[in-house]
């Protein structure tokens, strides 16, 4: 599967769990995603708290676990 296979959603994040893991609350319905930092964002070491705006990429065939790209302002 590539990138241009994901669907991105806005969301903000709830929690910060173990292992790198967050829980997002996905703007569209009341649907909570799963996910982690892309490589990217570890690679040039981008912080996220709970109560950031983030985009997250989620993969059609499995809608709760997904990729956090995108920190928002």
């Amino acid at each position: 599967m590539s990138k241009g296979d994901l669907m991105e959603m806005e969301g903000v994040i709830q929690d910060a769990l173990g292992g790198g893991q967050y829980t997002i609350k996905v703007d569209s319905g009341d649907a909570i995603v799963r996910a982690q930092l892309s490589g990217r964002m570890r690679r040039h070491h981008i912080r996220v708290l709970p109560g950031d705006r983030v985009k997250v990429a989620v993969s059609p065939y499995d809608p709760t676990h997904g990729l956090i790209v995108y920190r928002g302002r």
